[in-house]
C-alpha cells in the first residue's frame, strides 16, 4: 500500500477523533427527540475510529492520537446549533474519506467507500434535505 493510504488513513483517523469528540456535543445539546440518532452516530464514529487505528497500525504507521479538545466551528448553544453541527462533522467524514477512497486500493477502498456512503446518508438525515450529488468531491481551492 502507498503512503499516499497511510497518509489518506491517519486524515481519516483525525477526522474520527473529532468527530467523536463533536458528538459528545451534539449529543449534549440535541433535542430528546434526536438523542438516539446522535447516540448512534456517536457510536459509529467511535468503531470507524478504532477501526481505522488498527488500519494505520497494519499500513505501518503510528495512529495519530486524539487531541483532548477540538474547536468548534461555531458555538453550539441550542439544538438547532447541535444539527447543524452533526451536518457539518459529517461532511467533514465524507471529505476525509473521499480521499481514502482515491488514495486506497482493495479492501481499505471498499470500506473508505461504505464510510463515505454512510457520512453522507447521515448529513442529509441531519438536515432534512438533499444532499450533495457527490460527496466528498467538492472543488478544492
Amino acid at each position: 500500500m502507498s503512503t499516499g493510504a497511510l497518509a489518506a488513513a491517519q486524515a481519516a483517523l483525525a477526522a474520527e477523533h473529532a468527530a467523536v469528540y463533536g458528538y459528545g456535543v451534539v449529543g449534549g445539546r440535541v433535542g430528546a427527540a434526536r438523542r438516539r440518532e446522535a447516540s448512534d452516530a456517536h457510536a459509529g464514529h467511535r468503531a470507524r475510529r478504532d477501526a481505522l487505528a488498527r488500519t494505520v497500525r497494519d499500513l505501518g504507521g503510528k495512529p495519530a492520537a486524539a487531541a483532548a479538545a477540538y474547536a468548534l466551528p461555531f458555538p453550539v448553544p441550542d439544538a438547532a446549533a447541535a444539527v447543524r453541527l452533526a451536518a457539518g462533522l459529517e461532511d467533514r467524514i465524507a471529505d476525509v474519506y473521499s480521499d481514502l477512497v482515491r488514495a486506497a486500493e482493495g479492501p481499505l477502498r471498499r470500506e473508505a467507500a461504505g464510510a463515505l456512503r454512510e457520512a453522507a446518508v447521515r448529513a442529509v438525515r441531519w438536515r432534512g434535505s438533499s444532499g450533495v450529488a457527490f460527496p466528498g468531491l467538492a472543488e478544492r481551492a
